[in-house]
Order: structure tokens, then C-alpha cells, then sequence
């Protein structure tokens, strides 16, 4: 099938983007792994398309205020890397190397990811998981979206079509958090199914639980059910069964209920491992 014939502009500001974007009729190129697809096939028809590689500033990756910053040109394979420190590095670490294979990794972005919506995709599950804040900009200013609100269904979000995802802020992760993640892949581009988890330990007992859902529904998954389930606890196999089993009742529409107990039971398990102080909780 040939590809749909787009005008292309090649934006050198922020400002040529905006005004690019301001028709609602211009798709954004960063990573293109999904754009470019979705052109081939003719499953998107936008009138242009805005490449926003050349644009100063947009490739943003820093810690400050409790936070790690991410703008639109930042690569998978960026999170490969100790660039980001703590439980949150671990865990985006442990769940960019189920992305895609190499090529995608090099060339995709978080924020591409973010803004596709695809409820089969990592980013914006931890996205949703961690309680990222999500900034767009355009013509009416910026404006700051709560993750879990941001993503409204399959492949779609709150973003206007002419905005631009700028920036994902993805608060950092307490000192001694233990994290996990476990998928169910069958091909080599989405899993069928994941769980991650960070939780954290303060005297033996469970005082913080995030959890989220790959492909568990329309939008991605916040695992509360589970959260409530564990917080409190010591820990333990029971305690995390019963927490796998609470995740079980998410609205598992796109796999089997099964599957994302046992994910979860496995991500679970695994944050509990790397718990600082684990010694003190562990199998009872």
C-alpha cells in the first residue's frame, strides 16, 4: 500500500510547531515508529506532518524538585542507561528493555508513546502507576494533565490537536522503594499482558504501593484494589496473593483476568526483593 501524501515542515522553534499544529490538521514526527505506520497503512490522514527533531531544548532530561523531567526527543534507549538514579531509574530500566527490540528503542520516544495511547504500551502505564504530571502546550498557553486523566481510550487522550505533548514530570521514587515488573510477550512489539510495581517498606510493614497495568483495558491501568490490598501488610506470599487476586478484577478487556494475577503476583514479588531492608519482611 503506498503511503498517504502529507506535506511535510520542518520546524527549527517551538514557535514554527505551534503554528504548524495550530490548523488541527498536522500530526507530530519525533520518533515516527508509530506515525510512520499508521501513514503507511492510510490509517492516518492528517494534512501535514510538523518534524520537530531540530527543535533546541525539546530533548530535556533532568532530576530537579523531586522530579525527572522528560521532553519530547528523548529516546527509549535513554532510560537504558544509570542516567536516571534510585527506584525510579531501576524501574524505568527494567521496563524500556521490554520495548519494542533496538531499532525501536533508538528512535521512539516516551512522550510519543504517551501521546499514541496505545493501551499495549509500557510508558503510559508506569506513567499512570508513578502519578506523572503531563504539561501540553498550545495556543491557549500550557496546562498541566494528571496522567491518569490524560488517557481517555484506545489511542486517545485529552491532548487538543493543536497542543504538544512538552513534557512528562514523573515524580521521584522513595529511598529503599522496591520495584518490579513482569510481562507476557508473545510477539516482538506489545505484550499480551504486564504488571510493574513500586512499593515501600517502613518497619516491616507496607506504607506505599503503586501498581500499574499494561493492556488491561481501554485506557492504561492505576492497580488501586491491589494497592489498598497490600498497603498495611507485612509482606508476605499471603498478603501478596491477595493483592494479585484484587488485580485480577481490573476491567481485564484485552486479556484474561489469570494472566494479571500471576503478572502481578510475579512484579510483586520481585519489588519485595529489592526492598531496602528486605531481611526484615519476606515469605511467611
Amino acid at each position: 500500500m503506498r503511503p498517504a501524501v502529507v506535506e511535510y515542515v520542518a520546524a527549527r522553534t517551538l514557535e514554527e510547531v505551534l503554528a504548524a499544529l495550530a490548523d488541527g490538521e498536522t500530526a507530530v514526527l519525533a520518533g515516527g515508529q508509530s506515525l510512520i505506520l499508521e501513514l503507511t497503512a492510510q490509517e492516518a490522514a492528517p494534512r501535514r506532518v510538523v518534524d520537530i527533531n531540530e527543535v533546541a531544548g525539546l530533548d530535556m532530561l533532568t532530576e530537579s524538585g523531586g522530579f525527572v523531567r522528560v521532553g519530547p526527543l528523548i529516546r527509549h534507549r535513554e532510560f537504558e542507561s544509570d542516567m536516571i538514579g534510585g527506584a525510579l531509574g531501576e524501574l524505568m530500566r527494567c521496563v524500556v528493555r521490554h520495548i519494542g527490540h533496538p531499532p525501536i528503542r533508538a528512535r521512539g520516544t516516551m512522550l510519543g508513546s504517551l501521546a499514541n495511547a496505545n493501551p499495549a504500551a509500557e510508558w503510559p502505564a508506569l506513567a499512570v502507576a508513578v502519578g506523572a504530571q503531563l504539561e501540553l502546550i498550545g495556543p491557549r498557553g500550557c496546562r498541566t494533565i494528571a496522567a491518569g486523566e490524560f488517557f481517555t481510550g484506545p489511542f486517545t487522550t485529552v491532548r487538543r490537536p493543536d497542543e504538544l505533548l512538552l513534557e512528562a514530570r514523573l515524580p521521584v521514587l522513595v529511598t529503599g522503594t522496591g520495584i518490579g515488573y513482569a510481562e507476557d510477550r508473545r510477539t516482538t512489539v506489545y505484550p499480551q499482558a504486564a504488571a510493574m510495581a513500586a512499593v515501600t517498606v517502613t518497619g516491616g510493614v507496607v506504607s506505599a504501593a503503586s501498581i500499574g497495568l499494561v493492556n488491561a483495558g481501554p485506557c492504561p491501568v492505576r492497580g488501586r484494589a491491589a494497592e489498598r490490598a497490600l498497603t498495611g501488610t507485612d509482606f508476605s506470599d499471603a498478603a501478596i496473593s491477595a493483592a494479585a487476586e484484587a488485580a485480577a478484577e481490573a476491567d481485564a478487556t484485552t486479556a484474561d483476568r489469570r494472566a494479571f494475577q500471576t503478572l502481578t503476583r510475579r512484579a510483586l514479588t520481585r519489588a519485595r526483593d529489592r526492598c531496602q531492608g528486605a531481611s526484615s519482611i519476606g515469605a511467611r
